[in-house]
């Protein structure tokens, strides 16, 4: 099947609507979008430029060059606490997956952009908030460790409300795994480049989102560790109110670029190059040690 087909059919946007559910309203300057017209502009609102959170097919199918191969799809998530509340984990879980076409909160695998071989994952945020679970963690963990095996960069956009409650201390330990994982990438001598997307919080800024040889953010893109909130409540003081956004952060040199969608391929393209360029150099230069 090839790639294109594979992805659409991994979220039923097939699906008949009716006539309402084919309009969303942009909520940052209330212009009424046409959904077809809003796909077909990468999510992006028409008149005012605003980021809409962005399916990971979609995702994908707007960055890579043909196809896509996936890793680690076999790997799903079990319930290690037998949680519950008003529904049961596994209960969330399939009414998520029923929802947002994906299994977990990540897609991995690995393709070109612009002709350059990379590793890629891409988080969901329509898949229980983007939070970073067992599943994730290895997913993305297995992505890292098959990058450095395979001698490619890497590239993961991240999307996430943070760790996991319902898998508690397991979520939490994928901070550590996925760490130590990029260490041993970057030792290796391979780029890796994060793409920081709405919102990226919690366990995810905290460890691999940040840890990226260049990072990138979408425009107005929330990033952070606690919410606004909770910080205020706690320092007892008003934050600004670009507080936590791609931009504030990047007047104060903690990313290094913000990216409008449309420029993220060729951005990407540019930087991959520069990275080719460099290993290459640097091959050169040991051979003629």
């Amino acid at each position: 099947m090839p790639m294109a087909d594979w992805l659409r059919g991994g979220r039923n946007r097939e699906k008949v609507r009716d006539d309402a559910a084919q309009w969303v309203k942009c909520p940052s300057c209330g212009e009424v979008l046409y959904r077809p017209d809003l796909s077909a502009n990468l999510d992006v609102c028409v008149r005012c430029s605003h980021h809409f959170r962005m399916h990971a097919h979609d995702r994908i199918l707007s960055l890579i060059d043909g196809d896509f191969e996936e890793i680690a799809r076999g790997i799903l998530p079990a319930d290690p606490l037998s949680w519950t509340d008003k529904k049961s984990y596994p209960q969330k879980l399939a009414a998520d997956a029923a929802k947002s076409g994906m299994d977990e909160a990540v897609l991995c695998g690995f393709g070109s952009i612009g002709g350059y071989e990379l590793a890629l994952g891409v988080m969901d945020f329509h898949f229980r908030g983007g939070t970073m679970g067992s599943v994730v963690g290895e997913r993305l963990t297995r992505l890292i460790e098959a990058a450095t095996e395979r001698g490619l960069p890497c590239a993961i956009f991240t999307a996430s409300g943070g760790a996991r409650m319902e898998e508690g201390m397991l979520a939490l330990m994928q901070m550590a795994k996925t760490t130590a994982a990029v260490v041993r990438l970057k030792a290796s001598g391979q780029p890796f480049l994060t793409v920081l997307t709405d919102p990226t919080t919690g366990g995810v800024s905290a460890s691999f989102a940040f840890q990226a040889d260049v990072i990138l953010a979408e425009r107005n893109a929330m990033i952070g560790f606690a919410g606004r909130r909770v910080i205020e409540q706690t320092i007892r003081q008003r934050l600004p109110d670009r507080f936590q956004t791609a931009e504030f952060l990047l007047e104060r040199g903690h990313i290094d670029g913000v990216v409008d969608r449309p420029n993220l391929k060729p951005t990407l393209e540019r930087l991959l190059g520069y990275a080719r360029a460099g290993m290459q150099r640097r091959k050169r230069a040991e051979l003629s040690a």
